[in-house]
């Protein structure tokens, strides 16, 4: 009998749970209210007893012996939802010491959505009350504005509003009639505008399709004979790509630089085999050999 009754409770013989204590100021829950650690079901509650000596009511629940904690570990209270039922919450520490199976937990009740609606509906009064009172204060300022016949006024302004309005009525009459006036005149003005944009599209069409191309066909011959000479002296081809291209006339250039150096260093050096050359007068050529052994 006892083996039957634990197993249509959904308690096994073999599973070994602890039990520990917790109390709250009022009861809300029931027998069949669910433990949870994190959303997870760890436990049930085995008893709820109402304290005559305390005037609180403490709650019996059996938890999962795998779940280890401390003493400092908090039972919640908490709502499963906005039309449910209430739960308890395993709000689980492992500082200090490690609770033991029989040990009084400290407790809590956690805030749902109705409390909190009904602490914070002062606050949303008094704030209603203020923005009401701020539309009023506008309405009263706009009515004024309205009422008011000075330069300032709403009044004021559409009475200016109003003159302006006519003034530019006038305006658009006078133009109106001017153009009435003057429809002849405008007539040929457009007429004539007409003619000159056509002679315009005539000179343009002549400028695309005579002059335009015959420039572009002779750019593009004068191109072509460019690319030619270009090709030719890239190949070598004529005085000019001789020039560029071999390096005869760069050694020759430098040989004759070479000569002419040595022939200033000569003149330099020995300024007397050079002075029948400058002189009036008829001097013999003297050989260096012989200007070595004169001197």
């Amino acid at each position: 009998m006892i083996f039957l009754v634990k197993y249509l409770s959904g308690e096994s013989l073999f599973d070994s749970n602890n039990t520990y204590y917790t109390e709250f100021d009022y009861n809300a829950l029931t027998m069949a209210s669910p433990v949870t650690v994190k959303g997870n079901n760890v436990g049930k509650i085995q008893d709820i007893i109402y304290d005559f000596n305390t005037g609180k009511t403490r709650v019996a629940l059996k938890v999962d012996d795998q779940l280890k904690f401390s003493k400092q570990t908090i039972v919640r209270l908490y709502a499963t939802g906005l039309m449910g039922g209430n739960a308890l919450a395993i709000v689980v520490s492992n500082e200090g010491e490690e609770a033991q199976s029989g040990d009084l937990l400290n407790s809590e009740v956690e805030q749902d959505l109705i409390s909190s609606l009904t602490t914070n509906f002062s606050g949303v009064s008094e704030n209603l009350d203020s923005t009401l009172s701020s539309a009023d204060s506008l309405l009263i300022n706009l009515n004024g504005l309205v009422l008011d016949d000075s330069d300032n006024g709403i009044k004021s302004a559409i009475a200016e509003l109003n003159a302006t309005m006519k003034s530019f009525k006038s305006v658009a009459y006078s133009v109106n009639t001017l153009v009435s006036e003057n429809d002849a005149k405008l007539a040929s003005v457009l007429t004539n505008f007409d003619s000159i944009t056509k002679d315009l599209s005539i000179i343009t069409s002549n400028l695309k399709t005579v002059e335009f191309s015959e420039i572009v066909d002779k750019l593009d011959i004068t191109l072509t004979s460019v690319n030619t000479i270009m090709t030719s002296v890239n190949n070598g081809e004529g005085t000019l790509g001789k020039l560029l291209k071999e390096d005869s006339l760069y050694i020759n250039l430098e040989a004759a630089s070479k000569e002419m150096e040595e022939l200033i260093r000569d003149i330099k050096l020995h300024p007397a085999r050079y002075r029948r050359i400058l002189s009036k007068k008829e001097i013999p050529y003297t050989s260096p050999e012989e200007e070595v052994q004169n001197n």
